[in-house]
């Protein structure tokens, strides 16, 4: 009897498993690496209600952190500076810009500006400003060149990964105190330098699940 179906059909059924598998492993491999935070919030920069320069107000004007962000130290939040921070400056510079409009009616009105939030965390994920640049955090280490910037974004991934990097090696990171603001900061003997400061500061951040999560 003639046989319907050639030889090489034979191979078709193994041929199409592997070619599933392959196909499932690819996209399995897509999703974990395409939608990790690296890809989907690196580079978030939402259009603000006031358009401010960080690079002209930190970079060519030499403002500090705390200027505007005042509460670094003390909160768990970094703060939104209030209108009165803004008018400090603009009550004489500035003040017929069209750029300004909505500080000078928050001003007038005493309604607060909505400014949209950059850097968002998880609502599982519990983080402490405050408990980071107390002990040598610099600001750079988590939001980027900020003073390089004329529209914030998100320059760190802000994943889980991400921070565990920091709390698994601390001396890789940690800075004195003092210099939590500086940025572009750099030293020739960071490890030497973060270890000395890791033992002295008695600094070891957790990496169990409830040191973040409650």
């Amino acid at each position: 009897m003639a046989q319907i179906f050639p030889k090489w059909t034979n191979q078709v059924p193994r041929k199409i498993l592997i070619g599933l598998i392959v196909l499932l492993n690819a996209v399995v491999f897509s999703i974990w690496y395409f939608f990790s935070p690296e890809y989907t919030d690196v580079g978030y920069a939402p259009e603000q209600p006031v358009p401010y320069s960080h690079k002209l107000h930190v970079d060519k004007l030499g403002l500090d952190c705390q200027y505007c962000h005042t509460q670094v130290f003390e909160s768990k939040q970094a703060n939104v500076p209030a209108t009165q921070t803004c008018m400090n400056c603009h009550t004489y510079v500035k003040t017929e810009s069209e750029k300004l409009a909505k500080v000078r009616e928050s001003w007038e009105t005493g309604e607060a500006i909505e400014w949209i939030r950059v850097h968002n965390l998880a609502d599982y994920a519990y983080f402490d400003h405050s408990a980071h640049v107390t002990v040598g955090v610099g600001c750079e280490s988590c939001h980027g060149r900020v003073d390089k910037m004329d529209v914030v974004y998100q320059a760190e991934p802000l994943s889980m990964g991400w921070c565990l990097d920091c709390h698994r090696e601390p001396e890789k990171y940690i800075r004195p105190v003092e210099e939590v603001t500086t940025m572009g900061y750099s030293v020739e003997n960071q490890l030497e330098l973060g270890r000395s400061l890791v033992n002295k500061n008695n600094i070891h951040p957790p990496t169990y699940c409830q040191g973040c999560h409650y």
